[in-house]
């Protein structure tokens, strides 16, 4: 049964609740947990980032319709951190804190930050009725969050009357903000996530074609489920960055002192059979390491993306934090965008490389990496799981 309003072709999740589908008489005057995520440790974060702009349509959609939001994150791993830094140093490095600001700007109205005595000694019945909109505290610092905990998740739903999680990128990870709150308050998926779940059902269910993949970044352990999922169903898979390492080694190539995974070497030489498979024919390299595809292998992609109809990235080509090791995964996000092909793109490194670009209509950017990877590999993903 799908949610009132909705596409079958667009969207095929069973029972899930839209916010999309709620009027101004369902919103008016309720507080409204929003699971976002700000996880993004960059120094420099006051940059646009695509998951600070992602969400706020969800916002403003919420404000306009006279609810209260209290934005709700995680940032960091506060337990590999606490290790390495002395007394409260860490809780500083990721606090989300500088946020406040960042939202203040983009939606022009105070943002209040909660801290966690206010959570934990209070009901909603705090709340400030001058203040709309609300960051509580990073959730990695509570106890109960990583590890789904119930009494964490009556803890945030007492702060609230609906909860909606607008946090794609972390909605294949079993914790208390994502899916055992769902418990305790009326539950709904954001814009984000709806926008989500309707695009990258596109490109499963691909009707045109010819239906390129274009994987890169270190690990291939980490695409072997969509490399499953879609080698029946592509037509071409584009290989580069560490994870075509992989098959240069399957084939006895050197590779000097490149990094590659030596117990996925024959998962490796069993694909090279397939004729989908497209590996780099040149290559940058550097101190004996290969950090990017060459100038024949992006002209080659390239040339394979023009003609596309449909297309998926996850994964740079290179090393793009260095311009000389960038000009691959850069030659493909500029054929990508010329091209007529739609196309969804994932992955924290990709996505930057479409930073401050006009982007076309036929070009969609995912919030997730390893979520956009464990959704087209056709998984279930807990947080989504627990919207149903």
């Amino acid at each position: 049964m799908l949610a009132a309003g909705k596409n079958a072709e667009d969207v095929e999740i069973s029972e899930m609740k839209f916010l999309s589908n709620l009027k101004q008489k369902d919103l008016k005057g309720k507080v409204c947990l929003l699971r976002i995520d700000l996880n993004i440790l960059d120094e420099d974060i006051l940059k646009d980032n695509l998951r600070v702009q992602a969400v706020l349509p969800t916002i403003k959609f919420l404000l306009k319709n006279e609810a209260k939001v209290i934005l709700l994150s995680h940032r960091g791993r506060p337990e590999k951190v606490k290790s390495k830094m002395e007394n409260e140093k860490w809780k500083k490095e990721l606090t989300l804190r500088p946020f406040v600001k960042i939202y203040e700007k983009l939606l022009k109205q105070q943002v209040k930050f909660l801290d966690f005595g206010a959570m934990v000694n209070h009901s909603k019945d705090f709340l400030n009725i001058t203040n709309s909109i609300f960051l509580l505290e990073n959730l990695r610092f509570l106890k109960g969050e990583e590890e789904n905990g119930d009494k964490l998740a009556k803890q945030l739903a007492s702060l609230g009357d609906i909860y909606v999680n607008d946090a794609f990128a972390v909605s294949h990870r079993k914790n208390a903000s994502v899916c055992a709150i769902t418990d305790y308050l009326p539950s709904y998926a954001g814009l984000l996530l709806e926008k989500e779940i309707k695009n990258l059902n596109k490109v499963i269910k691909a009707r045109k074609r010819p239906l390129v993949v274009v994987l890169g970044g270190a690990k291939i352990s980490d695409k072997i489920g969509i490399i499953n999922n879609f080698i029946k169903k592509s037509d071409f898979f584009l290989i580069g960055g560490g994870i075509a390492n992989n098959f240069l080694k399957a084939e006895g190539l050197p590779l000097g002192d490149s990094i590659y995974e030596r117990d996925k070497i024959g998962f490796a030489k069993r694909l090279l059979k397939n004729k989908k498979i497209i590996l780099p024919m040149d290559s940058a390299v550097h101190q004996r390491q290969i950090i990017d595809i060459g100038p024949n292998t992006a002209e080659k992609f390239s040339e394979l993306i023009r003609r596309a109809k449909t297309i998926i990235w996850n994964g740079p080509m290179g090393i793009i934090e260095n311009p000389k090791s960038k000009k691959g995964s850069e030659a493909i996000a500029k054929a990508i965008i010329r091209s007529r092909a739609f196309a969804t793109v994932g992955g924290g490194e990709t996505a930057t490389l479409f930073e401050g670009k006009k982007l076309p209509k036929h070009v969609f950017l995912s919030t997730g990496g390893g979520a956009m990877l464990e959704y087209l590999s056709e998984k279930k993903l807990p947080g989504i799981e627990a919207l149903e």
